[in-house]
């Protein structure tokens, strides 16, 4: 099911192999050997972690002390893959173990096999979510309008909690808005929000706000854009989008594995455009409540660093974290490095 990660508020710099999910909605040309194995591996691991996703063990523990989350200037580089275990007992006494993975656009559950893995050797239990229309979510991305539908399996995951439990939540790139959607609905129950190189949007803000320096306004996207699917019709608004092979490659996976890219080539799926394009209503009374963290990615190309660090002054959060290195996908890129911020996060008290 899963695989490694490890990061903190410094560099880090890690690949792996990678193997998981499944692709729908996509032309049927003959997959090559390699990648049709490749593929059906990444469908396996998929499978099996989308049936142990309900599970919920562990218990609560009480805190300890831990770092202080503020920020720190100096990134740091990623640790060898020989990095020691974090041991069970070391993370025994933490608010939570449970650490809730939600992908980005086009992205599934699949995409955190890395961490999954590395997270679970250090006694941590992760969960990885598909959201609607995503990973093996038999749902078609045409059909998903709103956040609150493409945050549906997050929701139904936090409104089934025992009521004293929480988790973690970490979001990567436009799954922060549904980490800030469910921070919104049910703060009680979150832990620790973590923004992975998210659109951690501001009150009013649509999470599409964030690419618009790279994408362009949410009108010139929506009238120019070459990469539309209209799932209803050329004559009805576009309901989805998805960029070619290569510029996916140039955005998303600059310091990426091959075998993790080939991995992403045969399982991304079509971006639902309506929960991009709707605005976050949040709240200082519920929201803003909420304990907020950011990751940030330093040789990333879909949201830069600039970017990046204009989120967080408009919308300052508890602590900020950086991964040298590593481009919009750190779970492939900077594993061993985005691990050891999760950890360091997860022990902050």
């Amino acid at each position: 099911m899963g695989n490694r990660f490890s990061c903190k508020t410094k560099t880090s710099s890690n690949n792996n192999g990678s193997k998981s999910s499944r692709r729908f909605g996509r032309s049927q040309r003959k997959l090559p050997s390699d990648e049709e194995l490749l593929h059906m591996q990444a469908l396996s691991l998929a499978i099996q972690h989308h049936q142990s996703s309900q599970r919920f063990e562990g218990s609560m523990s009480r805190r300890i002390g831990s770092t202080t989350s503020r920020r720190r200037s100096n990134p740091v580089s990623d640790p060898p893959l020989t990095t020691p275990k974090q041991s069970p007992e070391f993370l025994e006494n933490i608010e939570t173990k449970k650490i809730v993975l939600i992908h980005g656009e086009g992205f599934g559950a699949w995409c955190w096999y890395k961490t999954i893995a590395l997270l679970e050797e250090s006694g941590l239990i992760p969960t990885a979510l598909d959201l609607t229309g995503s990973g093996i979510d038999l749902k078609d991305t045409n059909n998903v309008t709103t956040l609150e539908e493409y945050s549906k399996p997050l929701l139904d995951y936090l409104q089934n909690l025992p009521e004293d439990d929480k988790v973690i939540l970490v979001g990567h790139s436009s799954g922060g808005a549904c980490v800030s959607y469910a921070l919104e609905h049910f703060q009680q129950k979150i832990s620790k929000a973590v923004f992975l190189c998210g659109t951690m949007v501001s009150d009013g803000q649509k999470p599409f706000d964030v690419f618009a320096e790279q994408l362009g306004s949410a009108e010139q996207f929506m009238k120019e854009s070459n990469f539309l699917i209209h799932g209803n019709g050329k004559d009805n608004p576009a309901t989805g989008f998805m960029f070619e092979k290569q510029q996916m490659r140039g955005l998303y996976f600059n310091q990426s594995p091959g075998k993790d890219i080939a991995l992403a080539m045969v399982s991304m799926r079509p971006i639902p455009l309506g929960p991009i394009m709707q605005s976050l209503s949040l709240s200082k009374e519920k929201y803003g409540k909420g304990r907020r963290f950011y990751i940030q990615t330093l040789e990333d190309h879909a949201l830069s660093p600039d970017i990046q660090e204009k989120l967080v002054r408009e919308n300052p959060p508890e602590g900020v974290f950086k991964i040298k290195g590593s481009d919009h996908c750190p779970f492939f890129s900077k594993p061993q490095s985005l691990h050891k911020i999760l950890l360091e996060i997860a022990q902050i008290a």
